[in-house]
């Protein structure tokens, strides 16, 4: 029996011995390669690029629009922040299947050339209509998938983790710099320039892809059969539902908020080229109380009640927020607890998706929990728009009430899933029909959680509970001495 470190964790994995393996099937470093860690920085800056020019306008465009031609409406104003998302939302998946077909890269050149070409036709709109046009050519740029598939082309599974890391970390770097210093760009190019300065970024992205990320060699692609078994799979767990609704409630309830903020700081005599002096030490202390809270969710376990905890805290603010938008000291305190329970919820569903989520199906998964959200955003933007012109500022809040509310009740249903360990074992040849077998035999073993045997890469992966795992079954199981 040889001992080997499971990459990333530092803890001993088992890998049995078998004569027909001269080496292990694949690499088990500690550290990427040159390679992947290029391409890594590469694709989160791709990531960070698209959506810095989609948060970016959050702050001022409301503000912007009051003064073009059909601006006056607020539900125009709400389409037009939220078209990005619903044609993101309904384009993720056909953008993933057609880098399948005709490759990564060729794909996410198209869609940054329609990002690009949206921004620049917004940026020279007179009128809302054509923004909202805009918009709709920004979002139909839907290249989420596609950059997290070539992700998984050009890394090792064990270091996959460490890459998704780093483009989940550069979204939210890009979330926080895009509400500091959009109201300083307004100041200097205005929304207009705004929109120019994100075609300019789509640009810069499509060198990068040229230049710096690597041609993928290979990529894999289940057949359509698979594909749709899985996606119904996704669709049908009430794990992954729930947090489906979570990431639709948190980023409705988020464009919700910037119908009626940038209003307020005004009102409560904040000029909207000084905002950045509101959003600054907000993201910042955020920040810093977020650190601490999720400290103690690891080291206590308890990360349900904060979970909970911070649904709640939302939708605390929900409620106090139309009696607190008089005062600038009370919008900051309202604004801080928001903001600290949203980059709590925003850290901690992406991590529940990948944990819930069955080993074969995790595509799916993050494809339907990436379509929910955009969408999310897109509701969340129009809703909003419409009940402040027809019914004012506490309509608002009152839908944000109502979604925060609702998600109350899967947040304490929800099951936390158990402290597991991946392990991974390398197999005989097999084809394809007897690594199905093997999988449902590995996963009946005690103390597995879940099982996948990959015929063509030659490992079993296994989620254990350590207490109760039964090792040395599962070693004679794969040596075919039971």
């Amino acid at each position: 029996m040889k001992s080997m470190n499971y990459p990333g964790k530092g803890q001993p994995v088992n890998i049995p011995e078998f004569s027909i393996f001269s080496q292990p099937p694949m690499s088990f470093s500690y550290r990427m390669t040159p390679l992947e860690m290029r391409a890594s920085l590469g694709l989160a800056s791709i990531f960070g690029l698209r959506m810095l020019g989609m948060f970016v306008i959050l702050p001022v465009f409301a503000l912007y629009a009051e003064h073009l031609p059909g601006g006056a409406s607020h539900t125009l104003v709400g389409i037009a922040l939220g078209a990005y998302g619903l044609t993101q939302a309904i384009l993720q998946i056909p953008f993933g299947w057609l880098s399948d077909r005709i490759g990564r890269k060729p794909t996410i050149y198209a869609g940054l050339i329609l990002f690009a070409v949206g921004s620049f036709v917004a940026a020279w709109a007179q009128d809302i209509y054509i923004i909202i046009f805009g918009r709709v050519l920004q979002g139909s740029g839907a290249i989420s998938a596609a950059v997290i598939a070539m992700t998984a082309d050009l890394t090792r599974e064990e270091q996959r983790t460490k890459a998704m890391a780093l483009i989940g970390v550069t979204i939210g770097l890009s979330f926080a710099l895009s509400l500091v210093i959009a109201p300083l760009l307004n100041q200097i190019i205005g929304v207009p320039g705004i929109f120019a300065m994100t075609g300019l970024l789509a640009l810069l992205a499509i060198a990068v892809v040229y230049a710096v990320i690597p041609d993928p060699q290979h990529s894999f692609s289940s057949g359509g059969d698979a594909q749709r078994a899985r996606l119904l799979a996704v669709l049908r767990d009430g794990q992954l539902l729930r947090l489906n609704y979570g990431i639709f409630t948190l980023h409705a309830v988020l464009m919700s908020l910037f119908m009626v903020v940038p209003f307020a700081l005004r009102n409560a005599g904040l000029g909207v080229d000084r905002h950045w002096l509101m959003y600054l030490p907000v993201m910042l202390g955020s920040f810093v109380l977020l650190l601490p809270v999720i400290l103690f969710a690891e080291k206590k376990a308890r990360f349900k009640q904060v979970f909970c905890a911070a649904v709640a805290l939302m939708l605390a603010t929900q409620l106090l927020l139309p009696w607190l938008l008089g005062s600038l000291w009370e919008i900051f305190i309202a604004l801080l607890a928001f903001f600290t329970a949203f980059n709590i919820l925003e850290a901690s569903l992406p991590s529940l998706i990948s944990k819930i989520a069955p080993p074969g199906a995790k595509g799916s998964a993050i494809g339907v929990y990436s379509s929910v959200q955009f969408f999310g955003a897109f509701v969340g933007a129009a809703v909003s728009g419409y009940l402040s012109q027809h019914h004012g500022t506490k309509a608002v809040f009152t839908f944000g009430v109502m979604l925060l509310a609702i998600w109350l009740i899967p947040a304490f249903t929800m099951k936390v899933p158990v402290a597991v360990e991946t392990k991974i074992y390398p197999i005989p040849a097999m084809d394809n029909r007897r690594a199905s077998g093997l999988s449902r035999q590995l996963a009946s073993i005690a103390g597995v959680q879940e099982a996948l045997v990959l015929a063509a890469e030659g490992v079993a992966y296994l989620k254990v509970d350590s207490s109760g795992f039964d090792e040395q079954n599962v070693i004679r199981l794969i040596a075919g001495d039971i």
